[in-house]
C-alpha cells in the first residue's frame, strides 16, 4: 500500500545542539538509518525535502508522527467555533512563535485555558516565572470541562500536560503548525488519516512509539528515541495490504486515533520476527584476508546477510516462482477417499488361485459419481479409476483380466488383497506439510497444492532488486554512439536474470561518473530497493565513484577474489540497503552474478540455499592451470564432451550466448588433458 515509511519523533524543546540527544527530533526512513535534526526548523527543511521526493518519483508515502493529531473533544469547538481537527491545525500554526533558542508554547497554553471555566485545561508550567493561569500542578486544574484523554490515548500522557517525565502537550503545539504547513504545501497530494481517506499520495498519520519494544534495534541505536524510529518504520514497512486494511479501518474521529492501536499484537509480532539491521562493518573480510578464496567469500554473505522481505498471502495461481514464508499444509487428504487405480471391477479380497466367479451386482462406481451403498460378500461391482472404493470393496481387478456373462464376472486367481486400490490419504495427509518454508514454488508445485485442496499459500514479498549501470562511456542499444561509447549490455542482461528467478527487477538506468549524482540515485534506489546490483566502478581507481562513495558510509568493502573471470566485488550499505558492485566487463558481471548475486539474493529472499548441480563429463579440450583461483568457463555439451568457448577472454560477450553452462576448475592447480572427467554446470541448474 506504501513505498516509503517515515516514522517522526517530535519534540516541543529548545535546540539541542550538533550532538544527537535523547528527547530531540528523530526521523527514519524504513531501511535507512535514523536521523537527528537538532530543532523544529532543520526538521521541518528535512521532512519537505523527502516528501519533495518521493512525490516527485510517484511513491506513496505514510508518515508518522508522535504527537497527537487531535485534543479531547470541546476544544476546537470552544476555540474555533466547529469540530475541525485541521482548522484547528491552522488556528495554532497562525498563533505559534518558534525559534531554535524559544518559543511561546506556555503563554499560548495560558491564553488558551483562559477560553474555558474554571481553571485550566494545560498545566505545567516549568519557567522561572509565573504565567496566569497556567497552573505549575495538575491538582490545581479544576471546572474547564474538558476530558482529560481522549478514547484513544488509553494510558499515554495527556495531550494537557506541557512539560514532565513523557509528556506530550509541548510536542503537540509545537507540531501541529508543521503539520498545518505540510497539508498546506503539498494540498490534494496529501490526506491526513484518519481525518481523511488514507488514498493520497502522502498520508500522515499519528502514532504513538512505546508501543512497540526496541530492545532489537538498541542494539545498534542505543538512543531510545532513535531506536524507537527505527523499530516503527522497519515494522511498518512490512505490513501487507490486508494487515494495512486492518490499521486503517477506523471511523473518522474529531479527536484523532493513534495508528495501530488495537492491533499491537501483530505489529509486535512483525517486529519480533524482523531481521537485525545490517552493521556497517557487515562486508568486512577477517583481517589480514587478501585474496579471497570463493567458498570464503560465500561462507561470509551467508553470515552476513538477513531475510529482508516479509510474509504476505498470495492465491497459489499466482504463486510461480514465489517463496514460501511457512510450511504449506494439505487442507484435504490426497486422494480424500481410497479410490480405484484402474478400469475394473472391485469385490472384497482377495481371490485364491484358480477360477473365480462372482455375482455382478447392479450399478456401477465412477469418478465423481460414487455407489451409493454396499458391496454384499461373494458379489462385484463394475468400478472405474478414480472412483471412490465402495463399501464391501477392498480389491479391484483390471477390466481386461475378467469375462463378463449372464451378470456374472469370472476371471483366474490368485490376486492380492488391495489390488489395483489406492488409500485414502497414501499421498498427502490432511493437515501434514506437503511443502516447506524457503521453498521457491514451481508449477509442479502449483499442482500438488491445489491437490489438496489449498487455495491460497503464505509467501515472501517479491524480493525488489535494483540494478543500476555506471559509466559516461555507456550508451542505450537505442541511442547514437560512437568509437568511444560502449553499449550497456549489462543492465538488460541483470535484469532479466533477476525476472527469471522470480524477484521483483528495478530499472535504476545508468548513473554517469558523477559522485553527486551517483549519490542522489543511490539515494532514491533505497528507499525503493531491498538490494542493488550495479555494474562497473566496482575497483579502486579515480573514477570508480561506487566504491569511494561506499567507503563514505564506512560500510565498504573490497573483496579481491580468487576468481576468474571477476576479481574485484564491492559490497556496502547505502541508507542500510546493501550493493553488491559488480564488475563492469559483461562476460565478469554474469559469472559473479551467478556465483555470488544469486545465493545473496535468495538468501534475501528468505529462500532454503539449492547449490547448483553439475555432473562430471569427458573434457573436449586440454588445458594447464595454475594454483591460487577458482575458474569458471563458458561451456557447452557437444557428442558427450565438453566442449570450451575458444577464447577466455571476458571481452567475448558473444560467448555467453554459445554457451549452455559453466566449467568450474578448482582452486588448485589442474593440468587437463582430453577426455578427463571436468565438472560442467548448466545454466539450467543456477535458474536460468
Amino acid at each position: 500500500m506504501f513505498d516509503t515509511i517515515l516514522m517522526v519523533d517530535w519534540s516541543g524543546g529548545n535546540d539541542r545542539g550538533a550532538t544527537p540527544a535523547r528527547d530531540a527530533i528523530w526521523t527514519c526512513l524504513n531501511g535507512a538509518d535514523p536521523m537527528y535534526h537538532r530543532n523544529r526548523q532543520v526538521a521541518e527543511t528535512y521532512l519537505c525535502d523527502i516528501l519533495d521526493q518521493e512525490r516527485a518519483v510517484g511513491r506513496r508515502v505514510l508518515a508518522g508522527f508522535d504527537l497527537c493529531f487531535g485534543y479531547p473533544a470541546g476544544l476546537a469547538q470552544t476555540l474555533i467555533g466547529k469540530n475541525d481537527p485541521l482548522a484547528l491545525w491552522d488556528w495554532f500554526e497562525t498563533r505559534v512563535q518558534d525559534s531554535p533558542k524559544g518559543n511561546n508554547r506556555f503563554d499560548l497554553a495560558a491564553e488558551i485555558n483562559r477560553h474555558f471555566p474554571g481553571v485550566g485545561p494545560f498545566w505545567f508550567n516549568n519557567l522561572n516565572r509565573d504565567i496566569a493561569d497556567l497552573p505549575r500542578k495538575a491538582s490545581e486544574r479544576h471546572g474547564h470541562g474538558l476530558p482529560e484523554a481522549r478514547a484513544t490515548d488509553q494510558g499515554a500522557f495527556s495531550p494537557w500536560q506541557l512539560g514532565g517525565a513523557g509528556a506530550v502537550g509541548s510536542q503537540v503545539i509545537m507540531g501541529l503548525p508543521t503539520l498545518s504547513r505540510l497539508c498546506k504545501r503539498y494540498q490534494s497530494d496529501l490526506a491526513v488519516w484518519p481525518f481523511q481517506p488514507a488514498d493520497a499520495q502522502i498520508v500522515l498519520a499519528e502514532t504513538y512509539f512505546s508501543q512497540l519494544p526496541v530492545a532489537l534495534a538498541q542494539a545498534i541505536d542505543p538512543i531510545k528515541d532513535a531506536a524507537q524510529v527505527r523499530t516503527y518504520a522497519d515494522t511498518f514497512a512490512q505490513l501487507s495490504t490486508d494487515q494495512w486494511d486492518q490499521l486503517l479501518n477506523v471511523p473518522p474521529t474529531s479527536e484523532g486515533w493513534v495508528l495501530g492501536r488495537g492491533h499491537t499484537e501483530l505489529l509486535e509480532s512483525i517486529a519480533a520476527n524482523a531481521p537485525p539491521p545490517l552493521r556497517n562493518d557487515c562486508f568486512a573480510m577477517p583481517r589480514g584476508a587478501d585474496w579471497t578464496p570463493v567458498t570464503d567469500a560465500l561462507d561470509h554473505l551467508r553470515c552476513t546477510l538477513n531475510v529482508t522481505t516479509s510474509p504476505e498471502t498470495a492465491p497459489v495461481a499466482e504463486s510461480s516462482k514465489r517463496i514460501l514464508a511457512a510450511d504449506v499444509l494439505a487442507k484435504r487428504s490426497h486422494p480424500p477417499h481410497p479410490n480405484a487405480a484402474v478400469d475394473g471391477y472391485g469385490f472384497a479380497g482377495p481371490a485364491p488361485r484358480g477360477v473365480q466367479s462372482l455375482s455382478l451386482i447392479e450399478g456401477r462406481a465412477a469418478a465423481g459419481a460414487p455407489f451409493d451403498g454396499a458391496v454384499p460378500n461373494g458379489h462385484a461391482i463394475r468400478i472405474l479409476t478414480g472412483a471412490n472404493i465402495p463399501q464391501g470393496v477392498d480389491t479391484v481387478i483390471l477390466q481386461e483380466d475378467v469375462r463378463v456373462q449372464n451378470s456374472k464376472i469370472s476371471f483366474h486367481g490368485p490376486l492380492k488383497k488391495g489390488s489395483n486400490c489406492r488409500k485414502g490419504g497414501e499421498d498427502m495427509k490432511a493437515g501434514h506439510p506437503i511443502l516447506h518454508k524457503g521453498r521457491q514454488l514451481t508449477p509442479a508445485d502449483l499442482g500438488t497444492i491445489t491437490a489438496a485442496g489449498v487455495a491460497t499459500v503464505p509467501v515472501q514479498s517479491r524480493l525488489r532488486v535494483g540494478v543500476l549501470s555506471t559509466g559516461d562511456e555507456l550508451r542505450d542499444a537505442d541511442e547514437a554512439a560512437t568509437d568511444a561509447n560502449i553499449y550497456d549490455a549489462n543492465r538488460p542482461m541483470l535484469l532479466d536474470i533477476i525476472r527469471t528467478w522470480g524477484f521483483s527487477a528495478i530499472d535504476l538506468g545508468r548513473a554517469p561518473d558523477d559522485r553527486a549524482r551517483l549519490a542522489k540515485t543511490l539515494s532514491q534506489a533505497s528507499a525503493r530497493s531491498d538490494v542493488i546490483l550495479t555494474s562497473g566502478g566496482a575497483s579502486a581507481g579515480e573514477e570508480d565513484h561506487m566504491s569511494a562513495l561506499l567507503q563514505d558510509t564506512g560500510s565498504f568493502a573490497l573483496w579481491r577474489i580468487a576468481i576468474k573471470p571477476g576479481r574485484p566485488l564491492a559490497l556496502g550499505l547505502w541508507n542500510q540497503t546493501p550493493i553488491l558492485a559488480l564488475p563492469g566487463n559483461p562476460v565478469a558481471a554474469f559469472v559473479c552474478t551467478l556465483i555470488f548475486a544469486r545465493p545473496a539474493l535468495f538468501l534475501m529472499a528468505g529462500a532454503i540455499e539449492r547449490e547448483p548441480q553439475g555432473f562430471d563429463v569427458p573434457a573436449a579440450f586440454a588445458k594447464s592451470k595454475k594454483q591460487g583461483r577458482c575458474e569458471y568457463l563458458r561451456a557447452r555439451i557437444e557428442n558427450g564432451q565438453a566442449q570450451c568457448f575458444p577464447s577466455e577472454g571476458s571481452g567475448r560477450v558473444s560467448g555467453l550466448s554459445w554457451a549452455t553452462g559453466l566449467i568450474a576448475l578448482p582452486h588448485e592447480a589442474c593440468d587437463i588433458a582430453i577426455g578427463d572427467p571436468v565438472r560442467f554446470i548448466p545454466f539450467e541448474s543456477f535458474g536460468l
